[in-house]
């Protein structure tokens, strides 16, 4: 799987959990400096606050819970209050609420009239700053979410495109190859090439994007009874690219599901704009570089060329690409099964003289038969662990 070169600086990565350990880091330090500044009083104040805010965000899940359990209990639970208070309710959060509750208590701590209003004003401030969406999630970590939780657009796409389409032929690809083969064609490649272009536009022609990349014809059609279709038929389609006088072959195609997000962001009711696409695009590289980085049937059967939008003034880009990815395929190491020992194969000449007597002798002492052959199991007879050890040597 390769791509576009700085392919690294384009292509997002998963978020890490830095924001997460800064926050921990920067509140441990500020509790120490309070601590420092007023030791007698921190362990009461620090559990009176942390108390208020564990209470406020108990009163918005009960907000919620009001909102779910009145208007969409039978939609979306089918009335069973157990799923929307696990919807609505983060346990954590209730179980905290109840220990700095409990530690306030045993702790003999008795709150007067002015900290009892104090933290009715805490309360009352965190659900009025929710409201209005200052305390909500902001657009990055909204992304996290959807990411993490493989909401995204992409994400789909790209699972439907895995299974239903790219999971059922490139299992089979290597056996149409040889037949194709069989007929006397050659590719330069075994491999399906699929294009990802960062715009999204897919044409319906290659040729449409590069006068240098001529389609030459389909390999042999594979039929399948899928999903009440009786014998389905998937092609693949070969491809002539040529380069300064060199022609080079390969099965080649567009990613058809960045079809789907191009019409999107050209419907206004999606709500998809050009920026949004572009990282749809990217997210769907990446995910459809891990599902198939990790599927056994496909590894090794295709080739992922993200292609750049900012190429319009080289009519001959595409062309480009694909053979830089085909001549670097050139220089991979393919590990091919053993094949047997054909009977025109040429053995080397016998040698003779002292260099044969050693030779002899030591391939009696060593024989080379048990390794040149394929790998068996081997098992040695039982003895006793407390057998004595015997003499072999010749002096």
């Amino acid at each position: 799987m390769f791509g576009v070169i700085g392919e690294d600086g384009l292509v997002p990565r998963a978020r890490s959990r830095l924001p997460v350990v800064c926050d921990a880091g920067l509140g441990l330090l500020i509790l120490v400096f309070v601590w420092l500044l007023d030791a007698d009083r921190f362990m009461e104040r620090a559990g009176m606050i942390a108390f208020c805010l564990t209470v406020a965000a108990f009163i918005h899940s009960m907000c919620l819970f009001a909102e779910e359990w009145f208007f969409h209990s039978r939609q979306r639970y089918h009335g069973r209050i157990n799923e929307i208070f696990q919807a609505c309710f983060k346990g954590r959060a209730i179980l905290g609420m109840c220990a700095i509750f409990l530690i306030l208590m045993l702790g003999g701590v008795s709150l007067s009239h002015e900290q009892w209003s104090t933290m009715a004003i805490v309360c009352a401030g965190y659900l009025l700053l929710n409201s209005l969406g200052l305390l909500g999630p902001t657009p990055v970590e909204i992304s996290e979410i959807c990411e993490a939780k493989k909401m995204n657009v992409a994400h789909g796409l790209a699972w439907s495109f895995y299974i239903g389409y790219l999971k059922l032929i490139l299992p089979d690809l290597q056996n149409k190859i040889n037949k194709y083969s069989s007929t006397g064609a050659r590719l330069s490649s075994p491999r399906l090439h699929i294009l990802l272009p960062l715009n999204a536009v897919v044409p319906s022609k290659p040729e449409e994007e590069d006068t240098n990349v001529v389609f030459h014809e389909n390999l042999p059609e594979l039929e399948l009874d899928i999903a009440g279709v009786r014998k389905r038929s998937y092609k693949n389609s070969v491809y002539k690219i040529t380069q300064n006088n060199k022609t080079f072959s390969c099965v080649l195609e567009y990613a058809t599901p960045l079809r789907t997000l191009y019409l999107m962001s050209q419907e206004s009711s999606a709500g998809f704009g050009e920026r949004e696409r572009k990282q749809q695009v990217l997210l769907f590289y990446r995910t459809l570089s891990q599902i198939l980085e990790n599927s056994l049937e496909c590894r090794n059967r295709y080739r992922l060329l993200l292609l750049d939008d900012e190429h319009t003034g080289d009519p001959h880009y595409l062309s480009r690409e694909i053979i830089q990815h085909l001549k670097q395929q050139d220089g991979e190491i393919h590990m091919d099964p053993i094949q047997e020992e054909s009977p025109n194969e040429a053995f080397p000449v016998p040698e003779e003289g002292q260099i044969r007597n050693f030779r002899g002798a030591l391939s009696a002492t060593f024989p080379e038969d048990q390794m040149s052959r394929e790998p068996t199991l081997m098992f040695s007879l039982p003895q006793s662990l407390r057998s004595e050890p015997q003499e072999t040597t010749d002096y």
